[in-house]
C-alpha cells in the first residue's frame, strides 16, 4: 500500500547561525546569534512525535559528517587551517532541511512504475553545494529496494534545490498525480535558485507524462520579498493547492492548466490584502506541512510564528470556520530551525511509497524517537556561540555525537560515507 512518508532531517550537532544564505531573511537576520543544537534537535523530534500521533508515517534522514573534511581536502586545506568562511561552510548543519534533499516522483506518476528520487545539487550556495554526495549515499541506502530509482544530481550550473520547488497534486497519494516544478528567473537582489533546465531534466529522467507535468515560474516579487524557495509561498497535498496571491508569475495561466490536468483540484489562495507577503514569509504560513490525516481530512501543520502573527492566524481561523478544504490546523515549535530560515516543511522530504520497501533503519516510531531524544540529550552541544566553530573541542564533540547516533541506529556504513 502506498502512503506518504515524511522523512525529517534530524537536526545535527553543528547547528549554528552563520547566516550563509542570501535571500533567506531569517538566516541572515540572525547571523552571529548563539544557537542551541540540543534544543533544535529535540524540537524536531517533538514535531515528528506529533506527526505520529496524528496517524502519519514518519521517517528520518541523518546528520551529515561535519565538518566536511573531504570537501575541505578538495580545497587543499583542513579544518584547522581553513579561513573562517570555509570553516562556516564546512560545518553548516543545513542538510537538516530535508526538503532540499531530492525531488521525488511516486510510482503512479512514472513511466516504469518505480518511485524516482533525484538528489538536489544545491549549486547556488557554497555551504550546501557539498551536501549531495552524502545525501545520495543515504537515499541509496534507505531506498535500495527495486521499487525505487535514486539518481545523482543534475549537473551544475543548472541549480536544483529539490522538493522545496516541487509540488504534487492527486486525487489520493496512490493515484496518478500532476507534478508541478516551480522555477525562478530573478528576484531583485536575491538569486533565483531553481533553474528551469534542471526541472525539465528531472521530469525527463523520472519518466513523467508531459500532459500531467507543469513548469511554473515563481514570481519575482516573491523572491525579492524573501521567498527563496517556492515552499515559502505555496504548498500542495492531495487535491489542495494552498498558495499566496503573489506566489506565481502568471497564476491565471497556471491555475487554468492545473484545472485542465486535475479538474477536482481545490485552489486555496490567500489574498495579499489579508496576509501580506512580508507576514507570510516571516510567519512561514506556507512552509507548513499540508497533510492528509487517516480520517481523510486535510490538516496544516504550522510553526508557532504563524499562530503569533495576527493576520495569519486570523485568516486560518476564518478558513477553518468557513468550511474550507483545510479542516484542521496544528501548531508546532521549531523556533531554532525557524531562526535559521527553515520551517516545518523545510525539515521534511515527502516520499509516497510502501513502507515495507524502505530500509527500516530510516523509519521511526515513538520508542525509536525516545531513544534518539535520549542520545541527543547526552551528546548534542547545548549552545554554539558565533565565534566558537573553530574550537577544536567543539569539533570533536560534534563528530562524536554524530558517530554515536549512527552507531545507535545501525547505520555505521554512513560514518565514512
Amino acid at each position: 500500500m502506498l502512503v506518504e512518508i515524511n522523512f525529517d532531517g534530524i537536526i545535527g550537532p553543528s547547528h549554528n547561525y552563520a547566516g550563509l544564505s542570501p535571500g533567506n531573511l531569517a538566516a541572515t537576520r540572525n547571523r552571529g546569534l548563539t544557537s542551541h543544537p540540543r534544543a533544535a534537535a529535540l524540537q524536531g523530534i517533538a514535531k515528528m512525535r506529533a506527526n505520529l500521533r496524528l496517524g502519519l508515517t514518519q521517517g528520518v534522514l541523518l546528520p551529515h559528517a561535519r565538518p566536511d573534511r573531504r570537501w575541505l581536502a578538495g580545497l587543499a586545506t583542513d579544518y584547522a587551517a581553513a579561513p573562517a568562511h570555509l570553516q562556516a561552510q564546512a560545518i553548516s548543519a543545513s542538510a537538516m532541511w530535508a526538503a532540499n534533499a531530492a525531488t521525488v516522483s511516486p510510482a503512479p506518476d512514472t513511466m516504469d512504475g518505480r518511485c524516482h528520487l533525484t538528489v538536489a545539487n544545491l549549486a547556488t550556495m557554497p555551504h550546501r553545494s557539498h551536501e549531495w554526495p552524502e545525501t545520495l549515499a543515504q537515499l541509496r541506502l534507505a531506498f535500495a529496494d527495486p521499487a525505487f530509482a535514486v539518481h545523482a544530481p543534475v549537473p551544475a550550473p543548472f541549480g536544483d534545490e529539490g522538493a522545496a520547488n516541487h509540488m504534487r497534486l492527486a486525487a489520493s497519494h496512490d493515484a496518478p498525480g500532476v507534478e508541478i516544478f516551480v522555477y525562478g528567473v530573478s528576484g531583485g537582489p536575491f538569486p533565483a535558485r531553481q533553474h528551469p533546465d534542471a526541472s525539465r531534466a528531472i521530469a525527463r529522467r523520472h519518466g513523467l507524462d508531459p500532459a500531467r507535468t507543469l513548469f511554473v515560474q515563481q514570481s519575482e516579487e516573491a523572491i525579492a520579498a524573501g521567498a527563496f524557495h517556492n515552499d515559502v509561498v505555496a504548498v500542495a497535498n492531495g487535491r489542495v493547492l494552498f498558495a499566496h496571491e503573489h506566489a506565481f508569475a502568471d497564476k491565471a495561466r497556471f491555475y487554468a492548466e492545473l484545472r485542465a490536468a486535475l479538474p477536482e483540484v481545490e485552489i486555496v489562495e490567500v489574498p495579499a490584502d489579508h496576509v501580506s507577503l512580508a507576514d507570510a514569509i516571516a510567519s512561514y504560513l506556507f512552509n507548513a506541512q499540508l497533510v492528509t490525516l487517516p480520517s481523510g481530512e486535510t490538516a496544516l501543520i504550522v510553526p508557532e510564528e504563524a499562530h503569533e502573527t495576527p493576520s495569519v492566524w486570523g485568516w486560518l481561523e476564518a478558513h477553518v470556520a468557513g468550511n474550507g478544504p483545510i479542516r484542521r490546523v496544528e501548531v508546532v515549535d521549531v523556533r531554532q530551525s525557524m531562526a535559521n530560515g527553515g520551517g516545518p516543511a523545510c525539515l521534511r522530504l515527502r516520499v509516497v511509497a510502501d513502507p515495507a520497501t524502505v530500509d527500516p533503519r530510516f523509519l521511526v516510531d515513538e520508542a525509536r524517537l525516545d531513544a534518539i531524544a535520549a542520545l541527543v540529550e547526552a551528546h548534542w552541544p547545548e549552545a554554539i556561540d558565533a565565534d566558537a566553530i573553530s574550537d577544536p573541542a567543539l569539533v570533536v564533540q560534534i563528530e562524536n555525537a554524530r558517530r554515536a547516533l549512527l552507531e545507535m541506529l545501525g547505520t555505521v556504513e554512513l560514518i565514512d560515507r
